[in-house]
């Protein structure tokens, strides 16, 4: 077996292009270097790919900061960053995040005399180390994923993700602050809440795959209709209810506004970041946005086809930028998420997690089971097919959404 190969960077399978196999023989031509002793060059391979993982996502990550901001100068009507300059050269403020990197180094460490500071230090630390876990079993291409075919990635990707709730209270805990205490508990609160329907939505696409590997599911999805229209699961009634509580529900998980009370400043100062500063409170905005990438890349490859094309004859373009535009788009729309909602209170998130998005996905679970069970179904009974499962997606939605919003509004303003 190649040492590329044991990375999760194969290079035997591509025969689409040359840009297809870069990765793979990229790293088979590092490695070639080396004794041939297969312990050590395996463990080049794997560093080599772990590298790479971290370089790609680490300047997205610094890329998306600025993007974000400079986007919602946009829909707010201001200029975003535009200053920051390097050797004279001012491209469109895309050098700020460089300029933070310098800032969050050099600025001062403020730590509370009563807080426990070995804990202090390491929450973001583990946060930031939780989240990176999830990319581990991600298929960014063919053959491409570090820590190869895993049979159960999923179950690994919820487990590694779901360890970041204890770096958030530990947090909260070790800063020995009420405000951040009483934040941390808030967050753990939403994030429990909002992973019973992530995870709900999750099991129609391993039950209609017949597998837990994320490369397989994303391989149940790999054909066309006619050449053009993808199987991709989001293109089902039920791919599309599950996508659609899959991303409201990532958007908690994430911290992202509608959702960002665990750190909003107008609910208790900046939540279970009161008591950080500098690099340990950049940190917590590197596993913020770690963690985002990670939920869209899940959610990319169970709905979205993962690195699959859109239509047949585009299969020339590498199946890796296919995974990366996708995951950038979907991040994209969690910022104009952000631009345009206004934040819940607590009440209504935890409401709309139990009284609507877990019913929502048992019943989503029931509509797959249908879905896969009338698959030999042909003429009218297809059309009956489809017309009974957007029944079951359309009516539990608006029921729930009667009864959700029951004497709760509209609001009525009157002037005196």
């Amino acid at each position: 077996m190649k040492p590329c190969a044991l990375a999760g960077f194969a290079s035997e399978a591509p025969t689409f292009s040359s840009l297809e196999a870069l990765p793979g023989d990229l790293s088979d031509w590092l490695v070639s270097f080396l004794p041939d002793i297969e312990w050590l060059r395996w463990l080049t391979a794997s560093l080599l790919a772990i590298v790479l993982i971290l370089t790609v996502f680490g300047l997205t990550f610094a890329m998306l900061t600025v993007t974000e901001r400079k986007l919602l100068g946009r829909f707010q009507n201001r200029y975003g960053p535009n200053r920051v300059r390097v050797f004279g050269i001012r491209v469109f403020g895309f050098f700020q995040p460089f300029a933070d990197a310098v800032k969050a180094l050099t600025k001062e460490d403020i730590v509370p005399a009563a807080a426990d500071k070995v804990l202090h230090l390491l929450a973001p630390v583990c946060l930031v180390a939780f989240s990176l876990l999830g990319f581990a079993v991600l298929p960014y291409g063919r053959e491409m994923t570090l820590l190869g075919n895993l049979d159960a990635a999923l179950l690994f990707f919820f487990a590694a993700t779901s360890a970041s709730e204890l770096a958030i209270f530990m947090a909260g805990w070790s800063s020995r602050n009420k405000y951040a205490l009483l934040s941390a508990m808030r967050a753990l609160a939403q994030l429990i809440s909002y992973e019973l329907p992530l995870l709900l939505v999750a099991v129609p696409a391993v039950m209609l795959a017949g597998t837990l590997s994320l490369q397989g599911i994303v391989l149940s999805q790999a054909d066309w209709l006619g050449g053009i229209l993808p199987h991709w699961n989001i293109l089902t009634p039920w791919g599309f209810a599950g996508a659609l509580i899959f991303y409201i529900a990532a958007l908690a998980e994430s911290n992202r506004c509608p959702f960002d009370l665990p750190e909003g400043e107008s609910e208790i100062i900046a939540g279970f970041l009161t008591e950080y500063s500098g690099f340990k409170y950049a940190l917590f905005f590197m596993g913020e946005y770690f963690g985002m990438a990670a939920l869209a890349g899940l959610g990319v490859t169970l709905f979205l086809g993962g690195w699959t094309a859109p239509c047949e004859f585009l299969q020339f373009i590498p199946s890796y930028l296919w995974f990366y535009l996708k995951l950038v788009a979907v991040v994209l729309s969690f910022m104009w998420m952000r631009a345009t909602l206004l934040r819940l209170r607590m009440d209504q998130l935890m409401r709309l997690s139990w009284k609507f998005l877990v019913p929502l996905a048992l019943v989503n679970l029931g509509n797959a089971a249908f879905w896969q069970f009338s698959s030999n179904w042909e003429g009218a009974w297809l059309a009956a097919r489809w017309a009974i499962s957007l029944a079951v997606a359309i009516v539990p939605f608006l029921l729930l959404a009667k009864t959700l919003t029951a004497g709760l509004g509209p609001r009525q303003y009157r002037y005196a």
